[in-house]
């Protein structure tokens, strides 16, 4: 298991020594710096960290808020490490994915930002109401006058809140596409998402590839990506698809893993709609010999 340390702050006039003696004293080898505002989402050295770090490896950092600002950034981070089957461990806050309590505070962070987003919403249905009754007409003056600044102000704000929207459901789709693309078309790869989150609103290709590529454009996702899926073989697809259903949920027993495939309506190798036990573990092997899984 690699300690691999992340320390950041926020201009080059600061020093990251304190944090470095930390990451060393906890027995990290490897230790990645960065000089970005924690309010960046966008930092080349933690997305190119987070893009090549391998299974096992563990994350480690001085203090949550040098990883993210925000509990929608932090979850989106853990996710795609998990998704890697890597984890994360913040030496200042209970937070260590390696272990069953540092998983519990996780999910009790993940639980607080949904309960966060619902009463932003229910503020907003409010206020919108009250003005209502109150006779106020919505909309910009600036827009009504068709003012170029004013447009470009709106436009810069519809495209914060786009972002802001797909960075909330990040966990839904973003480790699946890291996992899979450009390896599977995008029609698997929806298929995937959408199997794995059977409770949210279902993706489309055109909504998943115009999500990927405003990450891309971030670069809080590799622009490979976007590339076209290579033809492959049927058994090719197949292999990739249950092994990424593996690799997701380790603890999947066979007959899950047959029940997800036939949920995600991929027929068997004999093009039938049920799945046998038989048929996962055969493939599953086959994963093995191609070095598909660990």
């Amino acid at each position: 298991m690699r300690l691999i340390g992340y320390a950041r702050v926020s201009t080059e006039s600061q020093d990251t020594a304190a944090q470095r003696r930390a990451l060393e004293a906890a027995g990290c080898a490897e230790i990645h710096e960065e000089f970005a505002s924690g309010a960046r989402r966008a930092r080349p050295v933690l997305a190119r960290l987070v893009a090549g770090i391998r299974p096992g490896d563990v994350l480690v950092t001085v203090r949550i808020d040098r990883l993210a600002r925000s509990l929608s950034h932090l979850l989106e981070v853990i996710e795609t490490l998990e998704a890697r089957d890597a984890h994360f461990r913040s030496l200042g806050d209970p937070i260590d994915t390696t272990s069953p309590q540092g998983k519990f505070t996780l999910q009790i962070l993940g639980a607080t930002a949904e309960f966060e987003r619902a009463l932003i919403r229910e503020r907003t249905l409010a206020g919108l109401a009250s003005a209502r009754r109150e006779g106020r007409v919505g909309g910009n003056p600036g827009l009504r006058a068709r003012d170029p600044a004013a447009i470009a102000k709106v436009s810069r704000a519809r495209d914060r809140g786009y972002f802001d929207k797909l960075n909330d459901e990040a966990r839904h789709w973003l480790p699946a596409v890291r996992q899979f693309r450009p390896r599977l078309p995008w029609e698997d790869v929806v298929r995937i998402v959408n199997s794995r989150h059977p409770e949210a609103a279902p993706w489309t290709v055109e909504r998943l590839r115009r999500a990927s590529a405003r990450f891309v454009k971030d670069g809080l996702l590799e622009a490979s990506a976007l590339d076209r899926a290579p033809r492959a073989p049927r058994d090719d697809r197949l292999l990739a698809i249950v092994a990424g259903i593996r690799r997701a949920a380790p603890d999947m027993s066979l007959r899950e893993i047959a029940a997800r495939l036939e949920a995600m309506r991929e027929p068997t190798p004999r093009g039938r709609s049920k799945w046998a036990i038989s048929s996962v573990a055969h493939l599953l092997e086959r994963a093995r010999q191609a070095g598909l899984l660990e």
